[in-house]
This record gives structure tokens, C-alpha cells and sequence, in this order.
């Protein structure tokens, strides 16, 4: 019971946070300046009549209904998004659902691959520099992981981009496959892993450098407890002892850490996307602000709210699974 009103009381936390920041959301994309609908209609005005165009203008205003007030616009559009529809795109001519899919799966697949780099190697490694504190690994580490979260990631990619697509031609710099590019599934794969090698790499620099020297800093509080040493003293193996004992107490503050770099990830996409021309949600949220396309910017926004509150229960739930001593309802 303790876990279902848990859940509850965050499902209502969520839905208020929700409507909250979807009404600001909404509120300062309308007052930023720029006509959608001069957008939408782009240089068509050139080659129509005055009259015409204005005609053409009014019946797309009241299309779009930015005839209504605010208030009411966004009950429609808060409403619309709830039931699935996420509006018209002043850019693509077409419904927001229609060109969300394939952006969605190449940004999901870009971060999935990115974070399965990331704790592949920053949890071992962090473990392993704990072991061997201030040895010659563990200071070799430390100040790799230090130059690879300060560096800005767009420098990062600026400089892969350089020495990998410029300098020494491995990879290639924007795209998710070859143009015109045709073969099996497994060779597909094979193209999209290659395009995507320079974006995911530069996305798991910085989470490598971060998570490691915070797996490392809780491992070394762990290792100096007392239990610890009583389990050594017993005459466990060290593999048992750091594996079992060591980790799995150090795992609570590295769970909320993790769950807040993942979060931060998907934020953090938007710029890797649009350095290497990557055709994801970020890459469209910019050209959205660019072009002035409301619908596709407060859809993408909104998914981001949705992933940061579901991250925030994940890493409750995260907790009690690592440590059943945690209780959800404190």
C-alpha cells in the first residue's frame, strides 16, 4: 500500500507540474516576436496579388486559429496534445505526428547508444581507480576525466570533426545513412553505426569523465567503512567484496546522479545534433525556433518535461531496488 500511495501522490505531483509549466511554455512562445503565418506562406506573396494574398493570409490566421484569445488557443492546443494531436507545422505543411516519428527514433537510438557507452566504461573505470587509489592508473584517469567533462562538447565535436573527418577520413560528419545508400538490414545497420560513431562518441566524453570520478568518489567512502574491513577480515575474496558489498552501497547517490545525466543528455543532444547535422528532435527544435514553428517547438518541449518528471520517479523507484531499505513513502 506504502508504494501505491507513493505512486499516486507522484502521478498528481506530475500532472501539476505538467499543466504548470505547459502553461508558461505556451505563454512565452506566443510573445515571441515573429508571424507564424508569414512563415508558413513563405515567398508566395511574390507571385499573387495583393488582395489575393491577403485573402490567402486570413482564411490561414483563422486556420491556425490564432484568431481566438490566448487563454482559449491554449485549451485548444493543451487538449489537442492530451487526446495525440500535436498541431499543424507551419513548416512542414504537414500534422506535427507526421514528421515526429523518424526525429524521435534517431534521437532515442543517438542517446541509447550514448549512455550504454557511458556506464559500459565509466562504472568499471570508476571502480577501478577506487581500487588502486592515487596509484599511477588511478592519476592517469583522474586527469583524463577532468579534461573530458570540462571541454565544452561542442569543441569536443568541433576537434573529432577535424582530426577524424578532416585530417584522417574515417568518418563521416552529418547524416544518419549514405546518400542513395541501398543493402541489407544488417549492412543498413552497418552505415548507421558509422554515421552515428562521431555524435556518440562525443556525447559519452563528457558523461565518462563526470560519472567515473563520482563512481569513484562514492566507492572510496564505501571502501573506508568498517564493515568493509570486517568482510575482508573474514576472508572474502576482493572481487566479492567491491562487487557485492562495496558497489552495491555506493549505487544510491550514484543512481541520482546517472538519472540527472541522462535527463541532461537528451537537453544536451540539441547542440551534438545540430553540429553534425543529425536528423533528430533537437535538430528540429531548432529549426522549429528558427522558423518560428510553435507547434513542433512546444511538442518537443514538452517531451522533455515528460522525460525529466519520469526521471525523477525512475530514481525513486531506482532506489528501493538497490537498497530495499529505502522506503518510497519517506
Amino acid at each position: 500500500m506504502g508504494k501505491g500511495r507513493y505512486l499516486v501522490r507522484r502521478l498528481v505531483y506530475i500532472v501539476f507540474v505538467f499543466f504548470i509549466i505547459s502553461i508558461l511554455m505556451f505563454f512565452i512562445y506566443k510573445s515571441m516576436p515573429g508571424d507564424p503565418v508569414r512563415m508558413m506562406l513563405g515567398d508566395v506573396s511574390q507571385s499573387m496579388k495583393p488582395d489575393a494574398y491577403q485573402a490567402l493570409y486570413d482564411r490561414t490566421y483563422l486556420q491556425l486559429g490564432l484568431d481566438k484569445p490566448l487563454v482559449v488557443q491554449y485549451f485548444i492546443w493543451i487538449g489537442n496534445m492530451l487526446t495525440g494531436n500535436f498541431g499543424y507545422s507551419t513548416q512542414y505543411k504537414r500534422d506535427v505526428i507526421e514528421v515526429i516519428g523518424t526525429p524521435m527514433l534517431n534521437t532515442l537510438m543517438l542517446n541509447a547508444v550514448s549512455m550504454l557507452v557511458v556506464f559500459a566504461i565509466s562504472i568499471p573505470l570508476g571502480i577501478a581507480t577506487a581500487v588502486r587509489k592515487n596509484g599511477v592508473f588511478d592519476k592517469f584517469i583522474q586527469v583524463i576525466t577532468i579534461v573530458g567533462y570540462s571541454l565544452p562538447s561542442f569543441i569536443i565535436a568541433l576537434l573529432l570533426i577535424f582530426a577524424f573527418a578532416v585530417k584522417i577520413p574515417i568518418f563521416p560528419i552529418s547524416g544518419v545513412r549514405s546518400p542513395g545508400f541501398s543493402g541489407s538490414g544488417f549492412e543498413m545497420f552497418l552505415d548507421t553505426a558509422w554515421h552515428m560513431a562521431l555524435p556518440a562518441i562525443v556525447m559519452s566524453i563528457s558523461g565518462i569523465g563526470s560519472i567515473t570520478r563520482y563512481v569513484r568518489a562514492e566507492m572510496i567512502d564505501v571502501l573506508r567503512m568498517d564493515y568493509i574491513k570486517t568482510a575482508r577480515a573474514k576472508g572474502l575474496k576482493e572481487k566479492t567484496v567491491i562487487y557485492v558489498h562495496a558497489f552495491r552501497n555506493a549505487l544510491i547517490p550514484i543512481v541520482t546522479i546517472a538519472t540527472a545525466w541522462v535527463v541532461a543528455l537528451f537537453g544536451g543532444s540539441v547542440v551534438i545534433e545540430s553540429v553534425f547535422l543529425w536528423p533528430g528532435l533537437g535538430k528540429m527544435l531548432i529549426d522549429g525556433l528558427m522558423q518560428r514553428d510553435f507547434s513542433i517547438v512546444l511538442t518537443m518541449q514538452m517531451f522533455y518535461v515528460i522525460l525529466a518528471l519520469a526521471g525523477n520517479v525512475i530514481m525513486d523507484i531506482a532506489y528501493t531496488i538497490v537498497d530495499p531499505r529505502v522506503r518510497l513513502e519517506n
